[in-house]
């Protein structure tokens, strides 16, 4: 093919048009990928709405791309990459490999970190370029649509659990059974935590048992998260995947002494905790961020091993602005993806 499509936003916050683009030749170190499938992420909408500094329009987003490489740049196979290698990329879109922390080894909080859809066009496309650090492989038994979501909100659960405290046998609970956490409570289960989730409403039980959720607590009840929490002996990991700070911050109670609250639900408000909170107990607070294309390969091998999949709403290319607009409003089922 001598042209591509891709979905664009052209200004801050505008509706995405499709339109024809030359197709890419991948650089040196680089491949050109044709995506089967591209989920759409909240973090997408910082982008779009130019929330960060460095973004440039025309914009084309998305960082949980899938699909198969079909042009090498120069270096690409000597790292062990060849035509038709099926691959994801997320989040980690390639390190800059000579800032502190990657010199440190810890390539997923470099300081100028590649992210699809803001330092390089992303997936919502028929072609992306993507550097050959950024390239994780899917395995055989994951479709594309079912692999795209977890080149972030899958290899972000994932790890954010694996990388906790916790060990099989623990209490863990899951803030928040939406897009993120309704991975995070599949994951729990299948790590061999004591997995409690959380969510607003009674009608959300069943679906909590459904992922194989050992417990449910409505977060609207009269006895609070905490006193549910300590109820069960406390948790040792909160996994807070809900992006809502104030209900992040109630969990903090429910914590067992040396107990852990990973935030990963990316919310714009402070937390109200209190030192005293956690100094008389020993709790722990901190942010996690994603993974690295290593991290995203071992998500889906975990995923296909336990048969884990994202519930996922997919459309065509073609209808980018619509699904884009639906996961704005909230209104879609757990995780939007784009198909080609």
């Amino acid at each position: 093919m001598s042209t591509y499509r891709v979905a664009q936003v052209t200004s801050p916050d505008g509706r995405f048009e499709i339109v024809e683009r030359e197709v890419p030749q991948p650089g040196p170190g680089h491949v050109r990928i044709a995506v089967d499938a591209c989920g759409i992420c909240h973090s997408d909408a910082v982008f779009v709405g130019a929330k960060v500094p460095g973004v440039r329009f025309p914009l084309v987003p998305g960082h949980e791309v899938a699909g198969r490489i079909d042009a090498l740049g120069e270096g690409a196979q000597d790292r062990g990459w060849q035509i038709g290698d099926r691959v994801a990329v997320g989040w980690f879109g390639g390190s800059c490999g000579h800032c502190t922390a990657c010199r440190q080894g810890d390539f997923i909080v470099c300081e100028n970190l590649k992210v699809p859809g803001w330092a390089y066009d992303g997936g919502f496309a028929e072609a992306v370029i993507a550097p050959s650090d950024a390239l994780a492989r899917i395995p055989d038994a994951l479709a594309a649509a079912d692999a795209a979501p977890m080149a972030c909100a899958g290899v972000t659960t994932y790890n954010g659990l694996r990388r906790s405290s916790a060990r099989p046998g623990d209490l863990v609970a899951v803030l928040g059974i939406g897009g993120l956490g309704h991975l995070a409570v599949q994951y729990a289960v299948a790590m061999g935590f004591e997995t409690v989730a959380i969510a607003r409403g009674a009608d959300k039980a069943d679906f909590a048992e459904q992922l194989g959720a050992h417990h449910y607590v409505d977060s609207t009840a009269g006895t609070g998260v905490a006193d549910a929490l300590r109820s069960l002996g406390g948790a040792k990991v909160v996994l807070a995947t809900a992006a809502n700070s104030a209900a992040i911050a109630a969990t903090v109670d429910g914590l067992a002494h040396r107990g852990e609250l990973v935030v990963i639900g990316a919310a714009p408000e402070p937390l109200d905790i209190s030192p005293m909170q956690l100094l008389m107990s020993g709790r722990v607070v901190r942010g996690h961020p994603s993974g690295t294309s290593q991290d995203v390969e071992d998500t889906m091998a975990f995923s296909a091993l336990h048969g884990i999949r994202p519930i996922v709403e997919a459309v065509p290319l073609s209808q980018a602005d619509e699904a884009y607009q639906k996961m704005l409003s909230g209104a879609a089922r757990f995780r939007m993806v784009l198909t080609v």
